[in-house]
């Protein structure tokens, strides 16, 4: 097999891996981001890759049938890592969503210009706040160290684990909801706080419409706990950059 082959299935099966990581990975999966703006980036990214990887030699080009099975191994593959990246990220919407149910808020429903669906305007303020600062951190070399270390560990051509990705899978989306509820533990708090205090106060002056101060308070007290806790997002950083090396199934 030539050089020329080679470095052309080598590029094809690594634009395999990182356009599925694309497909699957926060911001790059934006309906925000242009199509020709996602092709280009992970081409340029594949091209970059594909100077640093190194195919197996074999004296004859693999047929069809043996490249399609890698093609889909490495879709497979980049599918994975995706989405336990875009699962990490989750979490902060699944944060902001558990800060809008106990507000009475989790009907407020906005569409969100990034993906092109519904969602809710807290979590969605609070996703773009965490990602611009993710960006602004240089976290998206991240993404790039992340499909360096899958080469080293799933070289180009070799069957991934299917036990290994779905207990990876399955560890984010437990991780998500666990992050989650660690970032709206100050919210949950302060309105356990506000319902006793509101019970105690039934019990005091059971002439007062306790129901209709409620709502008023809930909202009051949920959005002053979220202007004090967005200027903390950023010290999150350091632990979603933490769990996504342990989640990775490298």
């Amino acid at each position: 097999m030539d050089f020329l082959t080679e470095r052309l299935i080598v590029f094809i099966l690594v634009a395999s891996r990182i356009g599925a990581f694309f497909f699957s990975a926060p911001v790059f999966s934006w309906r925000a981001v242009h199509t020709q703006a996602k092709v280009a980036i992970a081409v340029l990214i594949s091209l970059f890759f594909t100077g640093l990887i190194h195919y197996p030699p074999v004296s004859s080009a693999p047929s069809y049938l043996e490249m399609s099975l890698m093609i889909a191994n490495e879709v497979l593959y980049g599918l994975a890592l995706g989405y336990v990246t875009a699962y990490i990220f989750t979490s902060v919407r699944i944060g902001a969503g558990i800060c809008e149910r106990e507000m009475g808020l989790s009907l407020a429903n906005v569409l969100d210009p990034l993906t092109g669906e519904d969602a809710q305007p807290l979590g969605m303020i609070m996703e773009m706040v965490f990602i611009l600062l993710f960006l602004s951190a240089n976290g998206h070399h991240v993404f790039l160290m992340t499909i360096s270390k899958s080469y080293q560990t799933f070289p180009i051509g070799s069957v991934p684990s299917i036990g290994r990705l779905l207990d990876s899978i399955t560890t984010a989306g437990s991780t998500m909801l666990l992050l989650g509820l660690k970032m709206s533990a100050p919210i949950l708090a302060a309105s356990l706080l506000l319902m006793i205090v509101l019970a105690i106060m039934a019990r005091i002056a059971p002439e007062a419409n306790i129901l209709f101060l409620s709502l008023p308070l809930k909202v009051g007290l949920g959005m002053i706990m979220v202007a004090i806790f967005i200027p903390f997002i950023k010290d999150f950083l350091t632990e979603f950059t933490e769990w996504l090396d342990k989640l990775i199934p490298l």
